[in-house]
């Protein structure tokens, strides 16, 4: 786009602007679940770090339920039509993080260095894949302003039809 000074990007210019919002909005979504499970990680970190440190038996998690909430199958299947509208599929591979959450750590040190190498790999992992999804947010926001830009109007359908800030 000429005279504005955004970068428009490719791999997003053959959505609609209704599309877009959608994707721009699930991107978010997504972040904000990538961003509670790698506190997860950090947290479980923490507790087998500090067992190590305090030489206390770890107090197992319940595996069930974290497992329900670290579940990848509904993840993978939201981070897969993410994918599908990137044209360079650049998105890094994530963790298995059930598999993870389940693990004990023993009174085995290398089994304990083990795990938290894991863990580690996992929050780096996790880590990997926000820093591409605030590029794309980035991304996803730079073209919707673009699109306001050329058309400022098309902005009011982003508007709510209710409430306070509903279009008249």
């Amino acid at each position: 786009m000429v005279g504005t000074g955004l970068e428009r990007c490719a791999d997003l210019a053959h959505l609609p602007l209704e599309q877009l919002r959608a994707y721009r909005g699930e991107l978010a979504t997504e972040e904000d679940r990538v961003s509670y499970w790698r506190r997860l990680i950090q947290a479980r970190l923490d507790v087998v770090r500090g067992d190590a440190r305090s030489r206390r038996a770890p107090s197992p998690p319940d595996p069930q339920r974290l497992r329900e909430a670290l579940s990848t199958g509904a993840a993978a299947s939201r981070r897969t039509a993410l994918v599908r509208v990137r044209q360079d599929g650049e998105a890094p591979p994530l963790p298995d993080l059930a598999v993870l959450w389940a693990s004990l750590p023993g009174e085995d040190p290398a089994e304990r260095a083990a795990l938290v190498a894991r863990l580690e790999r996992a929050e780096q992992d996790l880590s990997a894949y926000r820093t591409t999804l605030h590029r794309w947010i980035d991304e996803a926001t730079t073209e919707l302003i673009a699109r306001y830009r050329e058309d400022p109007s098309s902005c009011l359908a982003a508007l709510p039809l209710q409430g306070p800030f509903a279009r008249r």
